[in-house]
C-alpha cells in the first residue's frame, strides 16, 4: 500500500509513523528544502535546468541535519532503504510552466512586501519583508533565493528506485487530485452531508453509504469518460412503469435518449463489473 499526500503530511513523525508501520509513502515537499536537497547539484551544475528535468536524491529525514550529499560527489547520491536510515528518497523536477507561474506568484508577493516597506499597505509583515531597530525593509536576499527556486517541485518517498522510477513517483502524486476531486464530488454530487451520527454503527453505515456511492460515480466516469453530474443529469429522468391491463403487468421501458443509450451501452459492455 503506497499513501500519497501533499506537503501538508510532510513532518518527521509523520513520515517516520508510516514507515513504522510497514506503508509506503509519496509527500510532496517544499520548496524550502530544495537548496539543502540539491545543494550538490547546484554546486556542479549551476542553478539553470531544462524542461522536464528530474533529480533524483535524498533528504534528511530531520531538520537538524541540512544535507546528506557531499559536494565533493559530482553524482547523485541513491537512496537505500536498508542503508539510508537518516535519509528519505527525494525526487525534484524542473517545470517550465511551473516557473512561470512561480514567477509571477513571487512578482505579486514582492509587490506586496514593496507596498508595505513604502507605507503604502498596512504593516502586516508579507513575506520578504524583514524588520529592524531602523524599521522595515525589503528582503532582496531572501527575494533572489526564491527566484533561483521557481519551477522546482519535489517529492519525498520511502520507494527505492529498484521500484519506483522518478517518472514513475511523479506520475502517482499527480494522480492525488482524483483523490480530492472525488470528495468535492462527495459533498456535491453524491450530496453525503455530514449527518448527526452518535452511535458507531450509524457512522459507519453512513460513510459505507457515501463511500459505496463514491465507488460507483468513479467507476462510471471511468467506463463512460462523462463526468457524474452529466450521468445523472441523462438518466435521472428516464422512467419506466409496471401496468395492470386485464388482469395481466405489463412493463413500460423508457424512451431513451442517444446520449443515455450510449451510457448504458458502456455500462453494459463492460463485463468486468
Amino acid at each position: 500500500m503506497v499513501v500519497v499526500a501533499d506537503a501538508g503530511m510532510l513532518s518527521a513523525s509523520n513520515l517516520e509513523a508510516l514507515d513504522g508501520a510497514g506503508l509506503r509513502f509519496i509527500v510532496g515537499s517544499r520548496s524550502v528544502k530544495a537548496p539543502s536537497d540539491l545543494a550538490g547539484h547546484f554546486h556542479w551544475n549551476g542553478t539553470a535546468f531544462d524542461d522536464g528535468q528530474i533529480i533524483d536524491t535524498i533528504t534528511p529525514r530531520t531538520a537538524r541535519r541540512k544535507t546528506c550529499h557531499p559536494r565533493s560527489r559530482r553524482a547523485e547520491p541513491v537512496w537505500d532503504p536498508a542503508g539510508s536510515t537518516d535519509s528519505w528518497r527525494a525526487v525534484w523536477q524542473y517545470s517550465r510552466k511551473r516557473a512561470v507561474r512561480d514567477s509571477a506568484t513571487l512578482t505579486a508577493q514582492e509587490n506586496r512586501a514593496k507596498a508595505v516597506v513604502d507605507g503604502d499597505r498596512p504593516a502586516r509583515k508579507p513575506r520578504f519583508v524583514s524588520a529592524s531597530a531602523n524599521g522595515l525593509s525589503l528582503d532582496h536576499k531572501a527575494i533572489d533565493r526564491a527566484r533561483q527556486l521557481v519551477g522546482l517541485k519535489g517529492y519525498v518517498t520511502n520507494i527505492p528506485v529498484s521500484v519506483m522510477t522518478p517518472v514513475q513517483v511523479i506520475g502517482a502524486y499527480h494522480d492525488l487530485w482524483h483523490v480530492e476531486d472525488s470528495f468535492r464530488m462527495a459533498k456535491s454530487d453524491l450530496r453525503a452531508r455530514p449527518i448527526f451520527h452518535r452511535l458507531s454503527d450509524s457512522i459507519e453505515a453512513h460513510l459505507t453509504t457515501a463511500f459505496a456511492a463514491l465507488a460507483v460515480s468513479r467507476y462510471l466516469r471511468q467506463v463512460t469518460g462523462l463526468s457524474v453530474k452529466r450521468i445523472v443529469h441523462t438518466l435521472a429522468p428516464l422512467r419506466s412503469a409496471t401496468l395492470e391491463i386485464n388482469g395481466s403487468l405489463h412493463t413500460i421501458k423508457p424512451q431513451t435518449t442517444p446520449e443515455a443509450r450510449a451510457i448504458i451501452n458502456a455500462i453494459e459492455s463492460d463485463a468486468g463489473h
